[in-house]
């Protein structure tokens, strides 16, 4: 009927059909069938008289309509959740949901454990993570898809506060049968003939490495790259099967050199940091639970194992 608002579930699972754009996913990840989802996108495009999709297949692409909807639906669904959160938190509870944006190998080490601790205090707050690239992370920061994002870029925005999170140490690792893992230990100039593999050239551990090599006049363009691969999982198991030696995050090699697979070599006169950032949206209002988490980051430390690097957790 003219007038009435759309049900907030059925905007809710449509900002799921947009992320995934695909019906059968977007079921999957709501536990939900594929016909209860095109039948609640139906609903809608009945509701506003618009086709809110266009259908290719299996996959679908919005519509002028779809994409206009979007930011209005989230900031609907959100404020819906808000209003339910601060209802509770009247009544002394911290509950509610929120999703962190990731992209940094470290931040997906050390987010499980940060995680688990923070909800042995507050059981009724459920936090997703998101492991997307890091443009993507500070893309929905700002436009208020994610609550927080965990970065290894500082990007300057009006709208963006960050908090120093981990200091991530980038490695040298090779095959445990590799010529190299007798003496564990290089010059800058063994690198330059090596086949090595590494992530792509605008990831943080590119940017790194890139900035340690001309601390020793060797320009990046001299390595001699034989594989680039999306994510440090995947290149700890190329250089296990022998494919070449790779700079990655200590987490990411961790289990590798626990188990013998990997070795860490040492680059004489190279020591490799990033500072990996915990960020958010000032401009979006935050709720109790997403509040909680910031403070609970701020004043804590993350356990971990002495192999790994110290983490930085102040402000």
């Amino acid at each position: 009927m003219p007038g009435d608002l759309p049900n907030l579930n059925d905007l809710a699972i449509f900002l799921v059909a947009c992320e995934t754009k695909n019906f059968s996913q977007a079921g999957r990840q709501l536990h939900l069938s594929q016909p209860a989802i095109s039948q609640t996108i139906n609903n809608l495009e009945k509701h506003f008289a618009a086709k809110l999709f266009v259908r290719q297949g299996r996959s679908v692409d919005l519509t002028e309509v779809g994409q206009a909807l979007r930011p209005m639906a989230q900031e609907l669904v959100s404020a819906a959740r808000r209003v339910e959160e601060s209802v509770s938190s009247l009544q002394g509870e911290v509950v509610g949901e929120f999703e962190i944006g990731c992209s940094t190998a470290s931040g997906k080490y050390l987010l499980p454990n940060l995680i688990a601790r923070f909800r042995r205090i507050f059981p009724m707050v459920r936090i997703n993570v998101l492991v997307t690239s890091r443009d993507s992370v500070l893309k929905k920061l700002v436009s208020g898809e994610v609550a927080m994002g965990i970065s290894s870029r500082l990007v300057e925005h009006r709208d963006l506060e960050y908090k120093n999170f981990f200091s991530d140490e980038v490695i040298l690792i090779a095959p445990s049968d590799h010529r190299w893992a007798g003496y564990r230990q290089v010059y800058p100039d063994d690198l330059l003939d090596e086949p090595m593999i590494l992530r792509e050239k605008s990831s943080g551990t590119i940017e790194v490495l890139k900035a340690g090599l001309l601390e020793q006049d060797i320009s990046f363009d001299m390595l001699n790259v034989t594989m680039g691969l999306g994510n440090a999982e995947a290149i700890e198991m190329a250089v296990e099967e022998g494919i070449g030696v790779a700079f990655i995050s200590r987490l990411a090699a961790a289990r590798g050199i626990e188990l013998g697979r990997i070795v860490e070599v040492e680059v004489e006169g190279m020591k490799l940091f990033r500072k990996i950032y915990l960020a958010r949206n000032q401009r979006i209002p935050t709720t109790l639970a997403q509040s909680e988490f910031w403070d609970f980051v701020h004043k804590s430390e993350i356990e971990v194992a002495t192999q790994f690097s110290s983490p930085v957790l102040s402000a």
